[in-house]
C-alpha cells in the first residue's frame, strides 16, 4: 500500500505525465496542415490548464506556509503543514517549466511565426526544464550548496536572460509589432521567474525548520526564523500572482492586435 507521500508523488507524476502526453499530441497534430484547428485547440487547452495549476497550488503553498509559521499550533501540526507545502509546490514549478514551450507553440499556431532556431529552443526548453525541476524536487537536499539546486538556480537565470534577449531581438527586428501584448507577456514571464528565484532564496531556511519540527526540536528562535523567511518572501509571492493574472488578462484581451 502506498504511503501518503507516495500517493501524492504518484498523483503528481500522473498529472505531469498527462501534460507530457498532451504536449506530444500537440506536436503530432501540429505537423499537419496549418488550417487544422486540432493542434490549436489542444495547445490552448493545455495553456489554460498550466495557468490554473500554476496559480492555484502556488496560493495553496502560501496558505500552508502561514500554518507552518503559526506558533500557536503544535509542532506536529506545523510539521504536517510543511510536508504539505513540499508535496504541492512541485505542481506550480512543473507548470512554469512547461509554460514557455506551450506558449511558444501556441503563438506559432496562431500565426506568429518564429525563426527555426527559436522553435528548436522552444520545443527543447520544456522537457529539459521539467526534468531538472523533478530532479531537484525528488533528489536534491535542503543544502543551498547542493549541485542540483545550484544548477537549477543558474538555469532559471539563463531562462530570464534568454527571454529578455529574445524580446530584444524581436523588438529590434519589428517581428512582434503587431502583437505588443505578446511582448508584454514574455516580459511578465521573465519577471515571474525572477520573483521565484528571489522567493527560493528567502525560503531556504523553511525546509530545515520542517525537519526540526518533525523531530520535536522547535523553539522560539526557529519560529522567528520561519516567520522572518515567509515575511521576506511574501512580496515576491504577491508580485508573481499579479504578474500571472496580468499575463492571463493580456492573453484574453490581446490589446494592440
Amino acid at each position: 500500500m502506498l504511503t501518503d507521500s507516495g500517493a501524492r508523488s504518484m498523483r503528481i507524476r500522473l498529472m505531469i505525465g498527462g501534460m507530457a502526453f498532451l504536449l506530444a499530441g500537440i506536436a503530432a497534430a501540429s505537423t499537419g496542415e496549418p488550417s487544422d484547428s486540432l493542434a490549436l485547440t489542444l495547445t490552448l487547452f493545455l495553456h489554460q490548464v498550466l495557468f490554473v495549476f500554476w496559480l492555484g497550488p502556488d496560493i495553496g503553498v502560501y496558505m500552508w506556509g502561514t500554518k507552518l509559521a503559526n506558533s500557536e499550533l503544535s509542532q506536529a501540526q506545523r510539521a504536517a503543514a510543511g510536508r504539505i507545502m513540499r508535496s504541492i509546490e512541485i505542481i506550480p514549478r512543473a507548470c512554469m517549466s512547461l509554460m514557455l514551450t506551450v506558449g511558444g507553440v501556441l503563438s506559432e499556431l496562431m500565426g506568429i511565426t518564429h525563426p527555426a532556431w527559436q522553435m528548436v529552443g522552444i520545443w527543447g526548453l520544456g522537457p529539459v526544464w521539467l526534468t531538472l525541476t523533478l530532479l531537484v524536487h525528488f533528489k536534491a537536499t535542503s543544502n543551498p550548496d547542493d549541485p542540483l539546486r545550484k544548477l537549477d538556480g543558474l538555469f532559471r537565470w539563463l531562462v530570464v536572460a534568454t527571454v529578455l534577449g529574445s524580446v530584444g531581438f524581436s523588438l529590434a527586428t519589428g517581428r512582434l509589432e503587431s502583437v505588443p501584448w505578446l511582448t508584454a507577456k514574455l516580459l511578465l514571464f521573465a519577471a515571474v521567474v525572477y520573483f521565484g528565484i528571489m522567493m527560493r532564496r528567502r525560503l531556504s531556511p523553511v525546509q530545515d525548520a520542517v525537519v526540526a519540527l518533525e523531530k520535536g526540536e522547535g523553539d522560539s528562535a526557529l519560529d522567528t526564523e520561519v516567520q522572518h523567511s515567509l515575511s521576506r518572501a511574501r512580496i515576491f509571492m504577491f508580485a508573481s500572482w499579479l504578474a500571472l493574472a496580468a499575463a492571463a488578462f493580456l492573453g484574453v484581451v490581446q490589446p494592440g492586435s
